[in-house]
């Protein structure tokens, strides 16, 4: 019996051994690739990611461009270390300040500029990333 399973294991660890040695080969179309480095390329450029902003103001109709810049100015006044943009969709124009990567650092900003703008909601939007921090240097 002893012999038997032996025999056995030699013969499993000789297969075992055997299994190893191989080649893998993909087929695969070659726009499969063509796409990946799409992808790599686009995600190396894109200038904008998903995030958060502050609508204080939007409007249509006569004079609504000038009112909307109007707003921008007061408030680029105001808070200066905030950016504001204004942008139109149509019919309206507004303007949208800050570039918040979640929506409770937006309730946040939103919470102390409310007595300046009461109307003002979060909304979700397109942002500008933040700029990377540098190093400290070892000096």
């Amino acid at each position: 019996m002893r012999l038997i399973i032996t025999i056995i294991s030699f013969t499993l660890w000789g297969v075992i051994a055997f299994a190893q040695e191989g080649q893998v080969q993909i087929i695969g179309d070659e726009r499969i690739d063509l796409l990946i480095e799409k992808h790599k390329y686009l995600n190396r450029h894109q200038s904008t990611l998903d995030g958060w902003r502050v609508q204080i103001f939007f409007d249509s109709g006569t004079n609504s461009k000038r009112k909307a810049t109007d707003a921008l100015n007061r408030f680029s006044s105001r808070y200066h270390e905030t950016k504001a943009y204004l942008s139109f969709k149509e019919p309206y124009y507004r303007v949208r300040v800050g570039d918040f990567r979640t929506r409770l650092e937006a309730e946040g900003f939103l919470h102390n500029i409310k007595a300046d703008y009461p109307n003002a909601f979060t909304v979700s939007d397109k942002i500008n990333p933040p700029p990377l921090a540098l190093p400290a240097s070892s000096e």
